[in-house]
């Protein structure tokens, strides 16, 4: 009879439990236009047909170069950052684990002993003393709450949610690392180049102060044809230091983002060797902003804040609790389990909250969370909105501004080669070579910058779109 009573409470409360007082969940209206931004920077921002979308590109196949591959690999097993994030999931995963057995009663089985003496006057007689003896061996539930309020489950809820905005974060965290990875790279690949850009130009600069000091000696050249070709030596081993700390730095950053040496024969020598990653689109729609992991993670926090409402408002509610045991009780330890020992108990509890202002007080406190939330969800598709424009406004330029910037170089190339040859034989001044050699070096400075531009921003348009994370 007793265990049928307590297989109907058991069901009961599990049926009565399915209500929650959480509000409905509606997912906030994005507060950014539904198409990408159009203009002239944006004209010419080409896909090619068939292009995938960059959420369902694994980043193994985005990238074709193989050697950052085997760098991004290596940061990934390494990085400290990304091992945080798994265990922060890791450690989520097992609060939902607890908020989730909340639901269920805890059966324990457990056993007492006393013995006690206690005068004879206590139990109405004169004289001498009553020594009492008792055994109890129970398995029963202890002050288990049922959750006809739904306080539990909204508790529950929200430990899920704050679970899966763990898991987000994970995600987020591996684009990080992947496009820092890759961006890294890069940087280290123009700066190579850079470097020995200046090598070149330093030697030809030196070569021509040899020349121009040769002039001098027998009179051919003036003192300030020299000085001025001094100053582009001077110049050059200035940007050759620069150049030579800003590579070192360079692999220093490379290998904090991977968590440990890089080995040289993975180091790209020039931008020019590495292979550029795949193209991508972006589609026509902004919704796909909302499969990026942060912004997941953004609306997990906000229906875990939905979902502690529910908890918040249950507490203004009648809580009950069950106490329950079946087992067997005597005088004595060996008669425990003799026939006729038989024992059970069955104690409910209600707790009706008449006033508590901290309960009111907390309800307000959470519904204003909830709405920190929404604020966090929108400010964070707004910012993902502006980052995928302003990648989409290099995209649509960087074709045209690398086209002029080859076309400034072969200008300056030539310029430089014309204005030489004038000085040669007399008819310039050493001052028209000097200008013309500023002008090539900084165009071709310049070509290896827009390149990079022209490679980094694939790699932050697909990190930018939720690329990445697998």
């Amino acid at each position: 009879m007793t265990g049928k009573r307590l297989s109907f409470l058991t069901i009961t409360a599990v049926l009565l439990a399915g209500c929650t007082l959480a509000p409905k969940y509606t997912r906030p209206e994005a507060p950014v236009p539904a198409s990408w931004p159009s203009g002239p920077a944006y004209d010419n921002a080409q896909f090619s047909r068939g292009a995938p979308a960059a959420a369902g590109l694994k980043w193994r196949e985005f990238f074709t170069d193989d050697r950052l591959r085997k760098v991004i690999e290596t940061a990934l097993r390494n990085n400290r950052d990304l091992r945080t994030a798994a265990l922060n999931v890791e450690r989520a995963r097992a609060v939902y684990g607890i908020a989730r057995a909340e639901l269920s009663p805890t059966v324990d089985a457990t056993g007492r002993g006393r013995k006690e003496r206690a005068p004879s006057s206590a139990f109405g007689s004169s004289g001498g003393s009553v020594i009492i003896e008792r055994y109890d061996v129970n398995l029963g539930i202890n002050s288990w709450e049922i959750d006809f309020f739904g306080r539990i489950r909204s508790l529950k809820d929200a430990a899920l949610q704050e679970y899966l905005g763990t898991e987000q974060a994970r995600r987020s965290a591996q684009i990080l690392i992947v496009s820092g990875v890759a961006d890294a790279y890069l940087t280290l690949a123009a700066d190579r180049e850079s470097l020995k850009l200046v090598r070149s130009t330093l030697d030809t600069q030196k070569a021509a102060y040899g020349l121009i000091r040769r002039r001098f000696d027998v009179g051919l050249s003036p003192e300030l044809d020299l000085r001025q070709a001094q100053t582009r030596v001077d110049a050059a081993r200035v940007d050759l230091a620069l150049y030579s700390r800003l590579t070192a730095q360079d692999e220093n950053a490379l290998d904090l983002l991977v968590g440990s040496k890089v080995p040289a024969e993975l180091l790209p020598d020039n931008l020019t060797l590495v292979r550029p990653a795949r193209e991508i689109a972006p589609g026509m729609s902004s919704e796909v902003l909302l499969l990026r992991p942060d912004i997941l993670q953004a609306e997990s926090l906000l229906k875990a804040a939905n979902a502690n409402i529910g908890a918040a408002r249950a507490t203004l509610f009648p809580r009950i609790s069950l106490t329950t045991a079946f087992g067997t009780a005597s005088g004595e330890l060996a008669g425990l389990f003799k026939s006729g020992t038989r024992a059970w108990s069955f104690s409910p509890q209600i707790v009706a909250p008449i006033f508590d202002a901290r309960a009111w007080a907390a309800l307000d406190a959470i519904k204003v969370e909830r709405e920190i939330a929404v604020a966090q969800y929108e400010k964070s598709i707004q910012a993902a909105f502006r980052e995928v424009a302003d990648a989409l406004a290099v995209l649509g330029t960087v074709e045209d501004q690398l086209s002029a910037q080859l076309s400034l170089v072969e200008a300056a190339t030539d310029t430089y080669r014309l204005s030489n040859a004038r000085y040669m034989k007399g008819i310039d001044s050493f001052l028209g070579v000097l200008d013309a050699q500023r002008s090539l070096y900084a165009a071709q400075q310049g070509l290896i910058a827009v390149r990079l531009t022209r490679f980094a921003n694939r790699v932050t348009l697909y990190a930018v779109m939720g690329g990445g994370s697998r």
